[in-house]
């Protein structure tokens, strides 16, 4: 077969993509009053040279708001907002995914709205602390387990946040499986300890969210439908355990009888975190049958060679390189050096500085 080029044209679903390089979502916590504003639409569409943006987490609920200052997708004034994010990038040429993220037992009670609680699907506790802005670090709160009525109107919350994601003007959704948060607090047998039809076997632990992805998928369509899994990962206190490979492997084969758009694969190893073994990601491939992003301190020289015939990629999202090279498509394509300014202090401060105040490159 003949080699592809990471920069030709590509397609996930029913969206046509500039090339094969996906914009990796990362929290910025530049949401002021959880609505995305006007900064936001700047940082996004300096971007635009992705094949495709997937947004940082974004709460289809009030529940879901676990860090401070992230956009939420579940009220008229986030819709107007994120309208302003979705214009700037398509103005630019590019295509643009908002990745729903509802944080679960991975929040402080003070980061969430009044009259929002903290769900889960049991009352397990997570390890560690989070930052909330008016009482600074704070233990995880204690989650609430949730009934059959939460269960019920938590997923109906994702499937009215995916129809305002069109609304606002997104090609498509991404649901957060990955990374400690709801959905993979489903999947774990550490955090999951319930006894109804959601907890115990891996068919019933991912029960949620195979009736999520389908809920969404119905309501938008599947084309445009892609989820995000971490195995292996660590973050949110998420431990290994022995079912991982046949929770993924039942999940990729839903998955694919499904008929979503995409599988996007994270490993975070190069920040410290367990590596995902190649095997897993293989048994993954066989299974499912379109579109596969891989994610992970990729270089352009591990990215060509992982989109090639018999390779698992079909496109590489790339995170951090992105926030100081706003430009590192056109970068990468002309062989151009790739800054090392990255003021990891700002991260998640609000405001322009570290945000949208880094150069393209000037030859």
């Amino acid at each position: 077969m003949d080699k592809i080029n990471l920069f030709s044209p590509a397609k996930v679903g029913s969206v046509s993509l500039a090339n094969h390089i996906v914009m990796a979502p990362m929290t910025r916590s530049r949401a002021i009053g959880n609505i995305p504003n006007d900064l936001m639409a700047e940082y996004y569409g300096q971007r635009a040279t992705a094949g495709l943006i997937v947004t940082e987490g974004t709460s289809p609920s009030p529940n879901g708001l676990g860090y401070a200052r992230i956009p939420g997708i579940y009220s008229q004034a986030q819709v107007e907002g994120w309208k302003k994010v979705t214009s700037s990038v398509h103005k630019a040429g590019g295509k643009i995914f908002v990745q729903l993220m509802h944080t679960g037992r991975i929040t402080h009670i003070a980061n969430l709205p009044e009259g929002a609680e903290v769900l889960a699907p049991s009352a397990v506790q997570a390890k560690g602390q989070m930052w909330t802005d008016t009482l600074q670090m704070q233990e995880h709160s204690v989650p609430r387990a949730m009934t059959a009525e939460d269960l019920i109107s938590t997923k109906n919350e994702y499937i009215t946040a995916a129809k305002n994601a069109l609304e606002a003007g997104f090609d498509g959704v991404e649901l957060h499986g990955a990374n400690g948060y709801l959905l993979e607090q489903f999947l774990s047998p550490f955090s999951n300890v319930r006894t109804d039809n959601y907890g115990g076997s891996i068919e019933n632990r991912s029960r949620f969210v195979l009736e999520v992805a389908a809920g969404v998928a119905a309501a938008i369509g599947k084309d445009r439908t892609g989820i995000r899994f971490s195995p292996y990962g660590a973050n949110g206190d998420m431990p290994a355990y022995p079912e991982i490979d046949a929770t993924y492997t039942y999940l990729a084969t839903e998955l694919n009888t499904l008929g979503i758009a995409y599988i996007h694969l994270v490993d975070h190893s190069g920040m410290g975190a367990p590596a995902v073994p190649h095997e897993i990601k293989e048994k993954i491939r066989n299974c499912f049958k379109n579109a596969i992003i891989q994610c992970g301190s990729y270089n352009l020289e591990r990215a060509d060679a992982d989109i090639q015939p018999g390779q698992i990629a079909d496109l590489i999202a790339f995170g951090r390189p992105f926030l100081n090279n706003p430009d590192l498509v056109d970068r990468m394509k002309n062989n151009h050096a790739l800054s090392t300014d990255l003021k990891m202090n700002l991260f998640y401060t609000p405001g322009a500085e570290g945000y949208t105040d880094y150069p393209v490159f000037a030859g």
